[in-house]
């Protein structure tokens, strides 16, 4: 008989299997979606991520990547007319993304396609909250 310890690591292990074969499955489709718009998937994350003005550091916590990457990335958008650098308004060292409305739009179109067949549908809007506060309080540290 297994002991509790047993059972809660075999639990651990499969809700990690779980949300990691999630994560992939969000992957899979931003990056499909974004490659309809002429995007790669790290574009695609970026665009998805700036719901407002925000600095090269944020947006890395929020694509999870390297502000290094995040440069490289939103140098494309940039050079695209996607978005603009604007000085920060409360730090003179930082600057600011900021989308343009070429890069408002394009997200608007990104945002709409990522809404068909997402990897969440099958979920109800109450599981999605329900997954969303589980998810964001295991997330807690």
């Amino acid at each position: 008989m297994a002991t509790e310890r047993e059972t809660r690591t075999q639990t651990d292990r499969q809700l990690c299997g779980l949300v990691n074969g999630l994560a992939n499955q969000i992957e899979a489709h931003l990056r499909a979606r974004a490659a309809t718009l002429g995007l790669t998937a790290s574009q695609g994350a970026a665009l998805r991520e700036l719901t407002r003005p925000m600095t090269l550091r944020e947006l890395a916590g929020r694509m999870s990547c390297e502000p290094s990457n995040a440069t490289f990335v939103a140098d494309r958008l940039e050079e695209q007319g996607y978005l603009e650098r604007h000085p920060h308004p409360d730090d003179r060292r930082a600057k600011q993304l900021v989308l343009t409305p070429k890069g408002t739009e394009l997200r608007e179109r990104l945002l709409d396609l990522l809404s068909e067949d997402s990897p969440l549908a099958p979920l109800s809007p109450e599981e999605q909250d329900i997954l969303q506060r589980l998810l964001a309080r295991a997330l807690i540290r």
